[in-house]
Formats: structure tokens, C-alpha cells, sequence
């Protein structure tokens, strides 16, 4: 038994979850809005970075702080893959424009990967559905960024004159939200991070300079 818990000692809990539109990303209760309070009854985990209300996809919540942080922090440079439907169809200009880089009142992007894609096969419906003006026509970007400061995604496609419509986070590093609807979590066990360690390594190490990770041994859990 001794083992058992020395054993568990050294895991951290990683929770993979997919955030419904409109959800606060927070436990603290707010009257008439739901929060990670209304779909993860986990104790001692918590966000590992931030999802706004009004966009959707993977949200990792951790109770490891040293992983939590590193998660986080730009400096470790998890690249972030977001699925974009903007009002309007880019062109190649446009897209090598936001790929560059655009300056923003606070700050300039950096450079990240930009293209346009087909709409995203088995994406679910969002409630509420977006907003359709029949005269202009909707498309769909991936964007894969390196940093993350506030609402950037949606200020750099309104900066290049596509405002986002809907904006889904589909992967952090190598974790997705592949199998995972919009509420549903699933838990991975991984080795609990050092608190002095100068990076962390992601799921592939030789791409992903993240969160240190070992395949769950045996103990994966899946909401309903």
C-alpha cells in the first residue's frame, strides 16, 4: 500500500477537456453562467492557461502548478492549434500577412502557420449557432500559434479585415480533442513535473517542447 501511494505521489493529473461555447473558464460560481464547476467535479485541478467565453475546444487543467505553469507560460512555446471561421474568403496575401505577423495596438503577433482549410469534417453544431449575412460568404482557417495574449486570435483575423465568427481550440502540443464532445473530459496520469527542470517535453519530444509525458498507466478516465 506504502508503494501504491508513493507511487501515485509522483503522477500528476492531466484532464483534457472540451469547453463548450459560452462557459467561463474559472470553478467560481457566477449567477447564470456555467463555469468548469458545472462539468468537472474533480477536486484540486485547475485551468492550465485560459479559453474565453465565446470560444470553444481544448481546455488542459492540471493539479501539478509546476506543469501548470509551463503549460501556460509562452516561454515553453506549445504550439496552439485553432480552427477559425471568419466572415469572408482570405486570400493568399491575407494569409501570408497574418502568418508574418500584424501589428496589434499592444503588441506584433509572431510569426505562426496560416492557411485555409474545408470546413472542418464532424465539427459539432454550436449553440447558439453563428451569425449568417447571406450576401457574404464564410471560410475556414488553421492557425497554429506559439503565444497566446488576450482574444489574439480573433484581433489578428479583424486586423486583416475577416472578422472571426466561430473560433474552436483543437489541440495544445500534441494533446487534441480528438474523441472528446463539447463538455466531456478525459484524464491522463503523467510524471509529476520538477520544479526547477529548464523545459518540459511534450508527447513527441523530438517536436514538441511541452509538458513532460509519460502514456497513462492503466488509469484513464473518461466522463460519460
Amino acid at each position: 500500500m506504502q508503494l501504491l501511494c508513493e507511487w501515485r505521489a509522483e503522477l500528476s493529473r492531466l484532464l483534457l477537456f472540451n469547453k463548450p461555447y459560452g462557459v467561463l473558464t474559472q470553478f467560481t460560481p457566477v449567477a447564470g453562467r456555467e463555469t468548469l464547476a458545472n462539468f468537472i467535479p474533480v477536486p484540486g485541478v485547475y485551468p492550465a492557461g485560459r479559453l474565453d467565453a465565446d470560444s470553444e475546444g481544448l481546455l488542459l487543467l492540471t493539479d501539478d502548478g509546476t506543469l501548470q505553469a509551463r503549460i501556460a507560460d509562452p516561454r515553453h512555446k506549445l504550439p496552439k492549434r485553432y480552427l477559425v471561421q471568419v466572415e469572408g474568403v482570405p486570400t493568399d496575401v491575407t494569409l501570408q500577412t497574418l502568418a508574418n505577423g500584424v501589428p496589434l495596438a499592444d503588441f506584433v503577433t509572431k510569426p505562426c502557420q496560416a492557411r485555409l482549410i474545408d470546413e472542418p469534417g464532424g465539427l459539432w453544431s454550436r449553440v447558439p449557432p453563428i451569425r449568417y449575412r447571406k450576401a457574404i460568404p464564410t471560410a475556414w482557417i488553421e492557425l497554429i500559434l506559439r503565444e497566446g495574449k488576450n482574444r489574439q486570435v480573433r484581433r489578428m483575423t479583424a486586423h486583416v479585415g475577416f472578422p472571426t465568427l466561430r473560433l474552436v481550440r483543437w489541440a495544445i502540443g500534441d494533446w487534441t480533442l480528438d474523441g472528446l464532445a463539447p463538455g466531456q473530459w478525459r484524464e491522463l496520469s503523467i510524471s509529476r513535473q520538477p520544479a526547477r527542470q529548464p523545459r518540459v517535453i511534450g508527447p513527441n519530444a523530438s517536436k514538441n517542447r511541452g509538458v513532460s509525458f509519460n502514456p497513462p498507466i492503466s488509469n484513464r478516465k473518461e466522463t460519460p
